[in-house]
């Protein structure tokens, strides 16, 4: 039983004659591979700027939250008469 397996696993296969040309890609599928890459490099760019957009307005709105409560603590601890 064995030796009819191994003897089975060892025995090789034919492989059939393809013609090389007819299952390469070949220009056109790199046209189509190379636009998709350049379409894909294109978005990450964009995408990378509109990220950098949205953190740089965060920072800026943060910066002027933060002098808008120092200004309005000056005027409290001016025209709190506890102070």
């Amino acid at each position: 039983m064995i030796e009819a397996i191994l003897a089975a696993a060892t025995t090789p296969t034919p492989t059939p004659a393809v013609d090389p040309n007819l299952v390469t890609p070949g220009p056109v599928g790199f046209v189509i591979v190379a636009v998709i890459v350049v379409f894909a490099v294109l978005l990450i760019w964009d995408m990378q700027r509109r990220i950098r957009r949205v953190r740089y307005r965060e920072e800026v709105r943060a910066e002027l939250d933060a002098e808008e409560a120092s200004t309005n603590g000056d005027s409290a601890a001016e025209t709190d008469p506890k102070a």
